[in-house]
């Protein structure tokens, strides 16, 4: 007579094994890092459309007690930070910091001052041939432009001394590295501190631009069949050569 041994499924220790997983992932997702996708060209060429990105969000404290403990620093020029767009924080806009608090910024026929010393930006690409006297000669506080928000025109006027923005405490200015295609802290104001959410860290999938092959995903219908050409295509459109391309 054979023996056959029952074999019970340990439903408690499953159960808690996948709940320790969702604790875990939740964790990262909340406190170490989370993905962010770029939807526009503001930050060519350092950043692409199709780009999708880890953020790490322990690379900067938040004015708690934890700030002593974690391996925390200060946002420092030269940064690139994904942050809530001050005008709607429900939306995530990247950037690259300019200016920190007490900084003293202008352009001048598209050449950035820090302190009335001229950066040199390696990164930056102009797109435009058109010169623009307010984007290319920042801060102009002659003639308002469409793209200005009306809170942001009224407090740069104060913020203004010798043709220079003074950046405040507490606040950060941001630029796109594509200059000349970008909507920021020249049309918008400011990144105060506490919008920051962390910096770019790894582009971890890198897609290139599919809107030719494929209709503008406005129905279910039509995300799925984005997902499905996705899939069925990976390493088509797969860039491989920014895929898991860490960001400096």
């Amino acid at each position: 007579m054979i023996a056959v041994k029952q074999q019970h499924t340990d439903w408690p220790g499953s159960l808690q094994s996948l709940l320790t997983t969702v604790v875990i992932a939740i964790f990262v997702i909340t406190f170490i890092v989370q993905a962010f996708q770029i939807p526009s060209e503001s930050m060519e060429n350092t950043l692409l459309v199709g780009d999708y990105l880890l953020v790490n969000k322990l690379r900067y404290g938040g004015g708690s007690i934890w700030d002593r403990i974690m391996p925390y620093r200060n946002v420092k020029r030269g940064d690139i930070i994904v942050f809530h767009y001050p005008v709607n924080p429900s939306q995530h806009f990247v950037k690259r910091v300019i200016g920190v608090p007490g900084d003293r910024i202008r352009l001048s026929n598209r050449v950035l001052y820090v302190n009335g010393v001229a950066i040199k930006e390696s990164y930056v690409r102009h797109s435009s041939p058109v010169h623009d006297a307010y984007r290319d000669e920042f801060p102009h506080l002659n003639v308002p432009v469409p793209e200005v928000t009306s809170k942001w025109w009224l407090q740069m006027h104060k913020l203004v001394e010798d043709g220079q923005l003074i950046v405040p405490e507490g606040s950060y200015f941001a630029l796109g590295d594509n200059r000349d295609e970008s909507l920021d802290s020249r049309y918008w104001g400011f990144v105060p501190r506490e919008n920051i959410i962390g910096s770019p860290w790894l582009i971890y999938w890198s897609v290139r631009n599919q809107q030719d092959d494929m209709p503008a995903a406005a129905t279910p219908g039509d995300k799925l069949y984005h997902f499905a050409y996705a899939v069925t295509h990976l390493f088509q459109i797969t860039r491989w050569d920014r895929t898991f391309r860490v960001i400096h």
